[in-house]
């Protein structure tokens, strides 16, 4: 397995199944990039069933940070579940994360703002927050970057696909 973020950018979005197998097989599996930080970025989801695809996307933006990339998977993740579904969404982003998990039901409570200063992103925080909201039976997990599971693998791989000409 490659140790470096600039190895695993390389890797196609068709290499990664050959060179990865293990992890669940069902759940949603999110990433989010920029190369450079702040600088242009990519993001990418995977839903699978029994590790059949059943869901994936990507996209990429010009400018932006890691953070705002790692947040937009999560949401374009989310709106590809159906209300009822339920299936643990896995992002390498503790941070994003923690926002839902842990902090955003208290700064909703506090109308959007915190103790130490303004929100960072709130307009994806306060996006990805409604769509979590939407869906009770849908569970929000971190999961170690670069662990070697196949879609965790994949979603990375997608979110890097523009820095390769993927898309």
């Amino acid at each position: 397995m490659a140790s470096s973020v600039t190895s695993y950018a390389s890797l196609r979005v068709s290499d990664i199944r050959k060179r990865f197998s293990a992890g669940p097989t069902t759940g949603v599996f999110t990433d989010g990039s920029a190369m450079p930080n702040p600088g242009p970025g990519g993001w990418g989801y995977v839903y699978v069933i029994e590790g059949n695809i059943v869901a994936e996307d990507r996209g990429s933006d010009p400018q932006t940070t890691n953070n705002r990339m790692e947040l937009t998977a999560l949401i374009q993740a989310y709106k590809a579940l159906p209300i009822d579904t339920s299936v643990v969404v896995y992002s390498d982003s503790n941070l994003c994360v923690q926002t839902v998990n842990t902090w955003a039901k208290g700064w909703e409570k506090n109308g959007w703002r915190r103790k130490d200063g303004p929100i960072a992103n709130l307009d994806l925080v306060r996006a990805l927050y409604d769509e979590h909201l939407r869906r009770p039976n849908v569970t929000l997990t971190w999961i170690k970057a670069h662990n070697g599971w196949l879609w965790n693998e994949y979603a990375d791989a997608l979110s890097t696909a523009w820095a390769r000409d993927e898309l």
